[in-house]
């Protein structure tokens, strides 16, 4: 079934740690063509197009700041340059820009969530979009959030708005692209063990693991299938659509 990924040219951003490099690593294993962006984690993004490439596999690394907005519109361009093409877009970036109740959040930090989890996968998405328009289609998926279902708590308030809104912008992108053969999916993970969580703060997951009917936390690896799974042809008739990756919860 993923045999037709094979020479895919597939841009991922944020692939150097986490949902993105799981799902980077997982397209190049299908034989795919892989961008790999990242901001400052060069070191893994570097480490991860060696592993690619010592496994026979071609990849190609781009770095760029996604909350600079000349910086995204430039991204798809660049890798268009270096793969010859894009055939499938993975929004993965992302990042949950601080810890605090809604009453005491400074704009800063709700303009910097919004900038990075909505804006900027919308003006990637909307290069990639004409690129595909202008070829004969393609594949756009996004990474969204269970705190877009939940709307979030009231420390990730920011965080769970911009999701929802990528998510409606992943149902608009699809009904615009169906007539271009242009298919637009999000995937909504749920709690994922990934660094990420203890960079905000949260040094265990225990609790949070006993609402969710799997009680155990997904892996980055988990979600990268299902990208995979969208992106091959079993997701040739799928668009419009949230597939929620979250054991349940």
């Amino acid at each position: 079934m993923f045999q037709s990924l094979a020479g895919k040219r597939v841009l991922v951003t944020g692939a150097s740690s986490g949902i993105g490099a799981a799902t980077a690593g997982l397209f190049a294993e299908c034989g795919a063509v892989v961008g790999l962006h990242y901001n400052t984690g060069r070191d893994a993004a570097v480490s991860l197009h060696e592993k690619i490439r010592s496994a026979g596999g071609t990849s190609f690394l781009l770095q760029a700041d996604l909350l600079d907005r000349t910086a995204c519109s430039s991204l798809v361009g660049e890798f268009t340059r270096l793969a010859g093409g894009i055939d499938i877009l993975v929004n993965s970036a992302g990042a949950f820009t601080g810890n605090t109740p809604f009453q005491k959040l400074g704009l800063d930090a709700w303009d910097r969530a919004i900038g990075l989890n909505l804006t900027a996968p919308f003006i990637i998405s909307r290069a990639a979009f004409t690129h595909m328009q202008e070829h004969g289609g393609g594949k756009i998926i996004s990474i969204s959030s269970i705190a877009a279902k939940y709307g979030g708590s009231e420390s990730s308030i920011h965080y769970g708005a911009a999701k929802a809104g990528l998510e409606a912008v992943t149902k608009t992108l699809a009904r615009a692209g169906a007539q271009h053969n242009i298919l637009v999916n999000a995937v909504q993970p749920g709690v994922i063990d990934t660094p990420a969580h203890k960079k905000i703060g949260r040094m265990s997951l225990d609790e949070r693991l006993k609402s969710i009917p799997l009680r155990r936390a997904g892996t980055p690896l988990d979600v990268a299938q299902m990208c995979v799974f969208l992106a091959s042809e079993a997701g040739d008739y799928i668009t419009g659509q949230i597939y929620s990756v979250s054991g349940g919860d």
